[in-house]
């Protein structure tokens, strides 16, 4: 084994010990016998002339520059799993992908699309995760993210998906019992469902005669995304103001009307794909998100 070879070995070593928390786990995992795994730290810590990790009966705990030593450790095995996948995507797109996206639209829009991506890239292993909260793309927490709206200036390549318009809407039968709004103004006199993010003063854009203005409204219940307070207007419960994909099946069956068209602004949020572009992308993502652009544009 060249002297590259066996350091490279002696990082995920070392990495594997702290990530499993002894000797003995490290072993197993790596196929090697505990006393190998603890010479292989004696000898990183020779090398190196300073004490990595302090061992007692109980636990294994890391030093100062133990917890420095990792942090390089394991960024040079993520460069060396990156550059040999790399490779490996010159063939055959292959490997992980992690892809973020909010709850609602990766609930209704991507994740029924998953099962043919996957049928078309068999040796690509899709892990989506379904969130509003931001994942930090450049320190490796997801290879491709859905974002909506405007997107702060970054290092990372956005691909557009497409458009979000938003739509209000109240069931029939809310209808019946509280009136149909004829104007905007109008829905001071009934329960408007919110959401309880970005805005402490919740507003909704309206246009008329030509000029935009924002109408406060109030309401009882306030919701983290537009799936749910679709489903909370299904059924009766007030009038909401949200994503036009999230309530469409509702608006096609006739569980949903949507209201005040007359004065909806046309405000829309641009539907992006963004990931960490570049000659070094991978195969994987590269076609990910040709998929998606084919699929939601």
């Amino acid at each position: 084994m060249s002297a590259n070879a066996d350091r490279a070995r002696a990082l995920e070593t070392f990495a594997a010990v702290v990530a499993e928390g002894s000797f003995s786990a490290a072993g197993r995992l790596l196929g090697l016998t505990p006393s190998a795994v603890s010479r292989a730290i004696d000898r990183i810590e020779d090398r190196l002339g300073v004490r990595l990790l302090l061992r007692s009966t109980r636990a294994l705990t890391l030093t100062a520059e133990g917890q420095a030593y990792l942090g390089s450790a394991r960024r040079i095995l993520a460069d060396l799993d990156e550059a040999e996948q790399s490779i490996a995507d010159c063939g055959a797109p292959r490997g992980r992908l992690r892809v973020s996206a909010a709850h609602s639209h990766g609930r209704l829009c991507i994740v029924p699309l998953v099962g043919e991506f996957t049928q078309l890239y068999p040796h690509i292993m899709v892990d989506i995760s379904l969130s509003d909260r931001l994942v930090d793309i450049a320190a490796g927490q997801a290879d491709v993210a859905i974002r909506f709206g405007p997107l702060a200036d970054s290092p990372l390549t956005a691909r557009k998906l497409g458009v979000n318009g938003r739509v209000i809407v109240a069931s029939p039968d809310y209808l019946s019992r509280h009136g149909m709004p004829a104007a905007p103004e109008d829905l001071h006199d009934h329960n408007c469902l919110n959401f309880n993010f970005r805005r402490a003063e919740p507003v909704w854009p309206f246009r008329k005669d030509g000029c935009d203005y924002a109408l406060s409204v109030r309401g009882t219940i306030e919701a983290n995304n537009g799936e749910t307070l679709g489903q909370l207007a299904a059924a009766g419960v007030g009038i909401t103001r949200v994503g036009r994909f999230s309530v469409q099946p509702e608006l096609a069956s006739g569980q949903l009307v949507a209201l005040l068209e007359d004065y909806n602004p046309g405000d829309i949020e641009t539907i992006h794909a963004v990931f960490l572009g570049g000659a070094n992308m991978p195969a994987r993502v590269r076609v990910f998100v040709d998929f998606l652009a084919e699929r939601l544009i």
